[in-house]
């Protein structure tokens, strides 16, 4: 008798970007959801979107951002204050009174796509969003970049020089494009075996009959 393969990884990919309070959330979902569904194996890869793709390289002040978005960081507490909610539901720290900084996040989806080769893209993604949301760090500042990416186990003398040049920035500006180009105008969105999509910070239990949807679809394919 043949010994019988093992079935083909359900593929995710998670159009997202760093500074989307949404995304935060929503990445810790996508968590939950994976151990509801510990038997389907899966491959989740991180693609860059630009949320704010008129915020300049060098970023801007998080009050400018608020009233250019927003009319005004007042007006922008209501939506703090219910995002604070649903992630401290998740048991994450969402704080907008440390944000100081809105930076452009170029840098920090080229940090991704590095740690994506040595499999800690996931870990580089959290690590930048931590120190974001929860810590209010600077993430225009090259520095705070490099350290981030050093923690997770990339050479540090390496990325500050690779952030230093242009490498990657033209991949990451139009792998974001062509996302907005197929249509992608929220995120997080979650695309499964290149099939189907869904989109929002959706709930684990809905993530995971997703999972198992594409995981059904692949199997009766082969």
């Amino acid at each position: 008798m043949s010994e019988q393969s093992s079935p083909t990884p359900v593929r995710i990919d998670v159009v997202s970007d760093v500074v989307c309070p949404w995304c935060f959330i929503g990445k810790h979902r996508l968590e939950q959801a994976l151990k509801l569904k510990p038997d389907i194996p899966v491959e989740v890869h991180w693609r860059p979107y630009f949320l704010n793709d008129w915020v300049p390289r060098e970023g801007i002040s998080r009050e400018e951002y608020l009233t250019t978005k927003f009319g005004s960081p007042e007006r922008y507490q209501d939506i703090a204050t219910r995002v604070g909610a649903a992630a401290a539901a998740e048991g994450l720290v969402y704080d907008s009174s440390k944000m100081k900084r809105q930076p452009n996040t170029t840098d920090c989806h080229r940090l991704i796509r590095w740690a994506e080769s040595i499999g800690k893209a996931g870990d580089m993604k959290q690590k930048l969003m931590d120190l974001y949301f929860t810590e209010g760090a600077d993430l225009s500042d090259s520095e705070v970049l490099a350290q981030a990416a050093a923690s997770v186990g990339l050479p540090l003398d390496t990325v500050r020089e690779a952030l230093a040049s242009d490498e990657g920035v033209a991949e990451i500006e139009a792998e974001s494009q062509s996302a907005k180009r197929a249509g992608i105008e929220g995120v997080p969105c979650f695309i499964f075996n290149g099939e189907f999509a869904v989109s929002g910070a959706q709930s684990p239990e809905y993530l995971a009959d997703a999972i198992a949807r594409a995981a059904q679809s692949r199997a009766a394919a082969e």
